[in-house]
């Protein structure tokens, strides 16, 4: 009885999948989008709000030079699309070996998130919010799923399209061999009227030569603006917006973005608006 008692003591707990590699970006998916960068006024395939709409025709690019701007941080639904290459490896108690926590380290703006493994419980809704937030995870078979709170405000798109500091994020990571697919469900009551669904994938890297830094120092970039100005644009005074829909022939009712954009029936409206349009 004591030598079965052993065994079953020396057997290894149930193996997890192991994500610990340095991976670089696969950007094909929506490159448009990440690498050239979104257009002005382009909010099609986004369930934003009304809130959100009037905040991002408001936008002025010319707020990044501000230089409380100039290093401003991607928040965590959204640093997985920069440029940056990302590392994930385990951290465990020395005596137990049990895993705490797993950590992503974003080469983009050097950001290191802790996935706390070790069941302990988000904090009250009055905590610090940051740029990466508070993040649990689970296993679910090989499946790592993630719950993300207390995140900063950010940006759904490099647009001026934003995400609030209530939003909250879930997420999944799959690894198939060499391939790591990281799924993204954000949520935000302020900005987006439906969750927001978002997969980019990773390819391990055995032999990365990348600088992994991310260096960022804020300068003057306009001396001429009076201390204390914000670039921005009146309502009803943005310009840009129809830059991209002269250059894609979309319908205004499809560079407005809303939740129907983001589905394949939302052709048949377009057919109905071209009809119309068309009389």
């Amino acid at each position: 009885m004591k030598f079965l008692l052993f065994l079953l003591l020396a057997l290894p707990a149930l193996a997890q999948m192991d994500l610990s590699g340095e991976y670089s970006p696969r950007v094909h998916e929506d490159q448009p989008e990440r690498i050239p960068g979104p257009a002005l006024g382009d909010y099609l395939g986004l369930p934003i709000s009304d809130a959100g709409r009037a905040y991002a025709e408001a936008w002025d690019a010319s707020r990044m030079t501000l230089q409380e701007h100039q290093c401003m941080v991607h928040v965590s639904p959204y640093i997985f699309r920069g440029p940056g290459p990302v590392r994930i490896w385990q951290e465990r108690d020395p005596e137990t070996q049990n895993v705490v926590a797993i950590k992503v380290y974003h080469g983009t703006y050097q950001q290191t998130r802790s996935i706390w493994m070790d069941g302990r419980p988000h904090p009250s809704e009055d905590a610090r919010h940051t740029w990466m937030g508070f993040s649990t995870g689970q296993w679910q078979g090989d499946i790592l799923t993630v719950y993300t709170t207390h995140i900063k405000q950010g940006w759904v798109r490099r647009n001026g399209a934003p995400q609030s500091d209530r939003g909250t994020m879930m997420e999944h990571y799959i690894r198939h061999g060499n391939v790591l697919t990281h799924m993204s469900v954000l949520t935000d009551p302020i900005y987006l009227t439906e969750p927001l669904v978002k997969t980019d994938n990773f390819v391990l890297d055995d032999h990365f030569a990348v600088n992994w830094i991310w260096p960022c120092e804020s300068v003057v970039e306009v001396a001429t603006r009076a201390p204390g100005a914000v670039p921005h644009i009146l309502p009803g005074e943005n310009v840009f917006l129809k830059e991209f829909q002269d250059h894609t022939h979309l319908p205004e009712i499809a560079q407005r973005g809303g939740a129907a954009t983001m589905y394949p029936e939302f052709q048949t409206v377009l057919k109905q608006n071209a009809a119309v349009t068309r009389k």
